[in-house]
């Protein structure tokens, strides 16, 4: 059976949707797409709100995208808006105009989600992707509000980074500068690298990165501009880059917009992309530039098809954020053997509740990700730490996850050692992959039960000498039995699960007691 659906991405510099027939057997095909420009970034940047003329505006043109979707008979819609909308005092404002004046109902993305939505785009290139990824590869997002940069190693995600080098706001501090063409893009390259000097550091470290990714669409106008509109190539290489580079600085805007065919707009992307481009080139030694010529739309495409068992992505997305997390607690010099012991316990306990906790695999996602960086504030110091790790959680992203979810995290972690305050679970209830109805009550009972579990399952090695691992967990006559068959001393586990029991009996009804097998 073959699904007419429609994307539509609320971008800072224009409107776009793509419709899209999506069935089983043939995957993903493009039909149409139609993009309005409307500079959304400019306002939220300049004043913090978006205008109510704007606004005005947005809905005429959506009312006109519902219009097209009756005319294709489009069975689902999903609508996602990003950096202008999200960075906007005012947003939930919009977007409850547009829903009561349009129907079209906006979901505002986090940064970490809107990146993993593009990452998605390009994982639907199975093969090419999943060769591309063997290797060190960076993917370069090159925005408007910002770049994100995020790098993979043998398959896996191990960083992302969002850094403040977006082209509109490079421009608009080019804005208030007098200078030339040639000094312009020096100062755009010294702005550049100054964020790249402490990511390189950070990130890079030795790690040797032979591929570059390079995503939005100003990268893919690059590419076309660099390559040709005709080129079946989908590779620049750092040469053909770099003498593109050299002719467009050496370039007027008049004659940028002449050369390449392009409104003034676009041609006054260009430079600050193309810089920023070429600088992390320089600071990460790729070779080449893969542009697999993927947009939003299609990422969104892309995950409605996956979220309805329409495509199944052989890349492991779940992996890479489990990867992520990991690669954090190590930067904050967890104890690597405990954080496994501890995220193993978890799992095991969760499981072992599935028809007492009504949680799902996304919560169990959460808590492994809380088990793995729920001892990352001792980095900064031992006492109170846990209020520090909540601090770096939410300070932190965690590509794959929503604002919403980051904060079910962080809450996890702060109170898996002190007193849980049930009025004190303060989480921004607007709808996430957890619950598209969620409430800050039903937020914080999944707060509560995940903390619970992680609660008990740190106590389980609480010598973090991991001297329960193998053991059995079963839920008999109101209890959760935690059998092993370990023979040496469990004093110190005992002792910490009999002090976590009353919260977790308190929750589920069910009494966690530990059960040794007698010694011969």
């Amino acid at each position: 059976m073959v699904h007419t659906f429609a994307a539509i991405d609320i971008g800072s510099s224009d409107l776009e949707m793509g419709i899209y027939e999506v069935s089983e057997k043939f995957g993903i095909r493009p039909i149409d797409q139609v993009r309005y420009p409307i500079a959304l970034g400019k306002d939220t940047w300049h004043t913090g709100k978006i205008h109510y003329r704007q606004v005005d505006e947005m809905c005429e043109v959506l009312t006109e995208f519902v219009r097209m979707m009756k005319g294709y008979q489009v069975e689902s819609c999903r609508a996602y808006a990003t950096s202008a909308l999200r960075e906007a005092e005012n947003n939930q404002i919009v977007a409850d105009q547009i829903r009561v004046r349009t129907g079209i109902d906006i979901r505002i993305l986090s940064n970490s989600e809107q990146r993993f939505i593009s990452y998605k785009a390009i994982a639907y290139k199975d093969a090419e992707f999943h060769k591309v990824i063997q290797k060190g590869t960076a993917i370069l997002d090159v925005g408007n509000g910002s770049t994100q940069i995020s790098l993979f190693d043998k398959d896996s995600l191990v960083s992302t980074q969002n850094l403040p080098l977006g082209i509109i706001r490079l421009l608009e501090i080019m804005g208030n500068m007098k200078t030339t063409a040639e000094k312009e893009r020096k100062l755009i390259q010294e702005i550049v690298d100054n964020e790249l000097v402490t990511f390189r550091k950070i990130y890079l470290k030795d790690r040797k990165i032979e591929n570059l990714i390079g995503i939005g669409k100003v990268t893919l106008i690059l590419y076309r501009k660099i390559m040709g509109d005709g080129s079946q190539k989908d590779r620049i290489t750092v040469e053909e880059f770099n003498r593109f580079y050299e002719m467009l600085g050496r370039m007027t805007l008049d004659q940028i917009e002449e050369t390449f065919e392009i409104n003034a707009d676009y041609a006054n992307l260009l430079l600050p992309a193309s810089t920023i481009i070429r600088q992390v080139l320089e600071v990460t030694g790729a070779e080449n530039i893969w542009v697999p010529g993927t947009h939003m739309l299609d990422g969104i495409a892309a995950e409605y098809a996956e979220e309805r068992k329409l495509l199944k992505f052989n890349h492991n997305f779940a992996n890479d954020i489990i990867v992520t997390s990991r690669n954090m607690a190590k930067r904050y010099k967890c104890h690597m053997s405990h954080i496994q012991a501890v995220e193993s316990a978890a799992l095991q306990v969760f499981d072992s509740l599935k028809k007492y906790h009504g949680l799902k695999e996304r919560e169990r996602l959460l808590l492994q990700i809380a088990a793995d960086l729920h001892s990352c504030g001792k980095f900064v110091t031992m006492r109170n730490a846990t209020e520090y790790a909540y601090n770096i959680i939410m300070a932190t992203e965690i590509i794959g996850l929503s604002h919403v979810e980051r904060e079910i995290v962080a809450n996890i972690v702060r109170y898996h050692l002190k007193s849980f305050q049930y009025n004190d679970i303060k989480i921004e209830a607007k709808p996430s992959r957890i619950s598209r109805l969620a409430t800050p009550d039903n937020l914080t009972l999944i707060v509560a039960k995940l903390t619970a579990i992680l609660r008990l399952a740190n106590s389980m090695d609480r010598s973090h000498n991991n001297k329960l691992a193998g053991c059995r967990i079963t839920v008999k006559n109101n209890k959760l039995v935690i059998s092993t068959d370990y023979v040496g001393d469990v004093t110190l586990e005992t002792l910490s699960i009999e002090e976590k029991a009353d919260f977790f009996e308190e929750i589920f009804g069910i009494r966690p007691v530990l059960k040794q097998k007698k010694k011969i």
